[in-house]
């Protein structure tokens, strides 16, 4: 432990050393990326705690890395959710690369198809750039405000808190985590910096969020694209101010108010 901490160290990693087995909401908290576990140290309850931890954590990375074993333990442990499975005694440098590689297999694995961009209201999303923009200027959107709005507006109903924190940050929500709310509440700020003629995301209180484009005075998005419609199929108007051109091609404005 001592040589793979210093090793840990000189890599820039985060890691907490545990001598138990933490409960789902505490490594919830947690945030890692990564759970290195040792099942003698797991005790009796080892393999049960192997399956809940894989089961409830499907985008933890779960690597057992413990003493000698049959191979029967290890398919059992492989079959159950862990990512790898290390024997001690292993070389530090050993176990970082297998963590670095069954990291990258999670981040790869929760990549989305690269889509089209799509236009909202004022906004372009750019899956292949992973931001979004205004004309040619980009909102700045973090790659965690990037995924919520994407996540949001290829969907047309209410998304639930506790759904959107799973789909996204890879754990189920810890209870009275906000974590959502205020990432939610920073992308709604570069949205209305960017866009303030428009409102984007709609809060469903206490249950969560619908992203539907809707102008400040409340016209919605298909409202402008009946209007848009009724213009273009419009007969055509006289002109009495252009006695030379005869006509317009599509209805005066003020004839619409």
């Amino acid at each position: 432990m001592q040589v793979l901490s210093k090793r840990l160290d000189a890599l820039g990693c985060e890691y907490r050393p545990l001598g138990a087995p933490m409960g789902i909401e505490a490594l919830v908290s947690l945030r890692l990326n990564a759970l290195v576990m040792d099942l003698a140290i797991v005790g009796p309850t080892s393999w049960g705690y192997l399956e809940q931890v894989c089961s409830r954590l499907p985008g933890l990375a779960v690597i057992v890395c413990t003493g000698p074993s049959s191979v029967a333990q290890r398919v059992r442990g492989l079959r159950l959710g862990a990512d790898a499975w290390i024997t001690k005694p292993c070389h530090p440098e050993e176990v970082i690369c297998v963590i670095e590689a069954t990291v990258r297999r999670h981040r790869r694995s929760e990549m989305p198809t690269l889509e089209a961009a799509t236009r909202f209201g004022a906004i372009m999303i750019r899956p292949d750039l992973y931001q979004a923009y205004v004309d040619e200027a980009s909102l700045e959107l973090t790659a965690r405000e990037f995924e919520i709005l994407n996540l949001l507006s290829g969907s047309d109903r209410v998304l639930r808190r506790e759904e959107i924190y799973e789909r996204v940050w890879g754990y189920a929500m810890a209870h009275g985590d906000r974590s959502v709310d205020v990432f939610v509440r920073k992308l709604r700020q570069k949205l209305r910096s960017g866009s303030p003629e428009w409102n984007y995301i709609h809060t469903h209180f206490g249950v969560g969020y619908r992203f539907a484009p809707e102008r400040e005075d409340g016209t919605a998005v298909e409202d402008d694209l009946a209007l848009a419609e009724l213009v273009a199929s419009a007969p055509a108007v006289p002109d009495v101010t252009d006695p030379v051109a005869g006509h317009r091609s599509a209805l005066d404005p003020a004839l619409l108010r």
